[in-house]
């Protein structure tokens, strides 16, 4: 690549034969001739950095957009959304003149090349997509895949993960209230790092990603920008890894929390003073996406001198600045009288700025150095009008195999003793057991509005404290399921997000995702990642919570392995006030237990498959969107009007992992009875959807029985909270030290 500046416009039209190293950056040859002919002429060295990270597929989503467009094209009518998909982040309206937006993005590559950074700036990009729409960051969310837990590799990336997510929220200041820990060896060579935030405003305060008004002013703040991250996330996040290629590592951008928080301080005075226009953060292409889309998104064109961009390294080109993915960074869009004020109060908070261009009446994106125009661009072909592909896709020759392999057909435990034994094996195995090893690095109650975190079924806030309006998230997504199924998978995991929301008594609102696939240019992928969307697609126009925005990320898998297609979805919903939340741990002794929704013999996919078997095959449990939604009217009634205690939804490891949970936070016992027709290995280990159990009051079962009947939905009574262990009638006693101890051990020893 020229490192000089004499590869200006002009030398790029006087010299059209000029090689350049597109092919290096990550363009296929198709893509590069496209650029020229956008421009008429080869590009400089500087617009082919600008279009090589932003036309990569982190960035333009250039195998994905034909089917995202469902998203858009399904998307329910809902009064709740303020903002929708195309913005840093969506925006829902919460009440009360509240909104709050919030997003989940991945950082899978660069976690797993180096897993502390890569882990932290995940956490420092989606906080700065929450600042750029205005909202103050309350809370993030973790949704993690590993491979397999006793993989010598899996103690070098999951214990740096978590380090970099606990460092860097702790830091922040930001609690971490929710997420998951799943281990499988499809994820070996390709953890997912999933980070979600949520951010709070007033309907007034929403700031959107645009440059407008000629003459205004184009700042950049923040951290000074270096060599780290050049390409970062954009490069990594589009090919598949190989081992044999050079490693990456100086791809992985480099984090400081402390920045950032000067810059989220900064970023609200400036704010609550009405001094912004437009604001981007700076993550994923750097000054190449914010400067395009600024641009792109405004009603005219700008102008940017980069030789006014603050650096670190003073030896780098002017592509490796508009490359660079340094963090803590974001532009800003303000008029010119009120510059000087924006300048004070980032001088107060000891943050960076510089005034790097300023907008124009025209329509092209000009960029100099060293006194040449090194860019001379329209915004629009850099930011949005990328390449769109619409990859072959075909059902993979396996799938039907898969399916046929019925883990329903699985030999089951003969005796109460060998029932007794898979018990506990499920309650120990990776999946199942305690995470506190992992979420005690993590502060869930700092500011002092966290009301429910892990391993609560949703994570809940409070944003008023007058009123105690609160807001709750919930992230899912059940790999195993997809692969069997990705149309019946991408539902389920939504189905579960909305579910858990629920059981804390919050009305789901809305959806964002994180979309983890393998290559795009392998048809069995893009056919699951097809069948995922449309699945999710229908469930939330049926459901009615629209999708906010959320991320693709594609390329996961090493050689020819792909990971399990791996929808992740998260449900935000509201709750009037936080003081009438239900929890998942058992509260009193002597209340009953109602099992809600119907068990069938559903094991395709199951905690109980895996654990014993090692068996992935059949179907995943059937989805019903109407018992989902009925389940969560009825858990959100019983939570307003007290007529149930403690609630916990029904998913990996059936009825009995959900009741061993809720005795062992509770430190209760429960005495099960095994109701009239099913049998006691269906009952316990069934992963039949549309489920949740329940502790009732006895002062309000009548109320609470009538109410279920009035609406139609099955309630069985199935055992009463009480002593200290889990004991089913007929079948086993277990002690809840006992339970107790193989559920906190494993963790802790596969990482010792």
């Amino acid at each position: 690549m020229s490192r000089t500046p004499l590869d200006t416009v002009e030398h790029a039209t006087a010299t059209p034969d000029v090689e350049l190293p597109w092919a290096e950056l990550g363009l296929k040859k198709d893509e590069y001739e496209r650029v020229v002919e956008i421009l008429g002429r080869r590009p400089t060295g500087a617009e082919l950095a600008m279009y090589s990270v932003m036309w990569s597929e982190h960035c333009s989503y250039k195998s994905s957009k034909v089917h995202l467009r469902q998203f858009g094209e399904k998307a329910p009518q809902s009064d709740a959304l303020l903002v929708g998909i195309g913005e840093n982040a969506g925006v829902v309206d919460v009440g009360q003149g509240y909104a709050v937006t919030f997003k989940v993005e991945s950082h899978n590559h660069p976690s797993y090349v180096e897993p502390y950074q890569g882990a932290a700036t995940g956490v420092g990009g989606i906080v700065r997509d929450i600042i750029a729409m205005g909202a103050r960051p309350v809370a993030v969310v973790d949704p993690l895949r590993f491979g397999a837990a006793d993989h010598p590799d899996t103690k070098r990336v999951l214990p740096g993960v978590v380090a970099g997510i606990g460092g860097y929220g702790n830091c922040l200041g930001l609690p971490n209230i929710g997420g998951e820990v799943v281990f499988d060896s499809c994820y070996q060579g390709n953890p997912l790092v999933n980070a979600g935030a949520i951010g709070v405003m007033r309907h007034e305060d929403i700031h959107l990603a645009k440059a407008s008004g000629a003459g205004n002013k184009v700042i950049l703040y923040g951290a000074r920008t270096g060599g780290d991250g050049i390409g970062g996330a954009s490069i990594l996040a589009s090919e598949t890894f190989d081992d044999a290629k050079p490693s990456k590592r100086p791809a992985v951008q480099v984090g400081d929390p402390f920045q950032e928080k000067l810059l989220i301080e900064c970023t609200l005075e400036a704010f609550r003073e009405k001094l912004v226009v437009g604001i981007q953060d700076l993550g994923a292409a750097g000054l190449s996406c914010a400067t395009s889309e600024l641009a792109s998104n405004g009603s005219g064109g700008m102008r940017v001198t980069l030789d006014d961009v603050p650096l670190r390294d003073s030896t780098l080109s002017p592509e490796e600045i508009l490359m660079s993915e340094s963090q803590e960074r974001m532009c800003a869009v303000v008029e010119p009288e009120k510059v000087d004020r924006f300048l004070e109060i980032c001088e107060k908070w000891d943050v960076i700025a510089t005034v790097i261009g300023e907008v124009t009446d025209g329509d092209r994106l000009e960029i100099f150095w060293h006194g040449g125009k090194i860019v001379d661009v329209d915004p629009r072909t850099v930011a949005h009008d990328g390449p769109v592909y619409e990859r072959p896709y075909a059902r993979p020759s396996w799938q039907d195999e898969l399916q046929a392999d019925d883990a329903n057909k699985l030999p089951r435990p003969g005796t109460s003793q060998e029932l007794r034994a898979q018990v506990l094996k499920l309650v120990g195995s990776p999946n199942q057991a305690s995470k506190k090893w992992i979420t005690s690095q993590y502060d869930h109650f700092v500011q002092g509005n966290t009301v429910l975190a892990q391993p609560e079924d949703s994570g809940m806030i409070r944003i008023d404290e007058e009123t105690g309006l609160g807001v709750a998230i919930a992230t899912d997504g059940n790999g195993r399921y997809a692969k069997l199924d990705p149309y019946a998978g991408a539902q389920l995991a939504l189905a579960e997000a909305y579910r858990n929301v629920a059981t804390t008594g919050a009305k789901p609102l809305a959806v964002s995702d994180c979309l983890n696939f393998g290559s795009p240019e392998d048809p069995a992928v893009m056919w699951q990642f097809a069948e995922a969307i449309r699945g999710l697609a229908d469930a939330c126009q049926q459901l009615g919570t629209p999708v906010t925005g959320g991320n693709v990320s594609l390329y996961n898998q090493t050689g020819e392995v792909a990971i399990h297609p791996t929808p992740v979805v998260a449900v935000l919903g509201v709750i009037d006030d936080v003081a009438r939340r239900t929890p998942v741990a058992f509260q009193e002794e002597g209340q009953l237990l109602y099992l809600l929704g119907d068990t069938r013999e559903e094991f395709g996919g199951s905690a109980w498959s895996q654990v014993i078997h090692d068996h992935l095959g059949g179907l995943p449990p059937q989805v019903d969107l109407e018992r989902e939604r009925l389940l969560a009217d009825i858990l959100i009634s019983a939570s307003r009007d007290g007529m149930i205690d403690s609630a916990h939804d029904l998913s990996d490891g059936g009825l009995v992992q959900a009741v061993v949970e809720s005795a062992l936070l509770g430190d209760k016992g429960a005495r099960l009875i095994v109701p009239d027709g099913l049998d006691a290995f269906t009952f316990l280990f069934s992963e039949s959807a549309g489920r949740a159990v329940v502790a009732v009051p006895r002062s309000e079962e009548l109320r609470f029985t009538d109410m279920c009947g009035a609406r139609g939905l099955p309630a069985t009574r199935i055992g009463v909270v009480d002593g200290d262990a889990v004991d089913v009638q007929g079948e086993f006693t277990l002690p809840l030290t006992e339970l107790r101890e193989i559920h906190e051990a494993t963790i802790p020893a596969l990482l010792a």
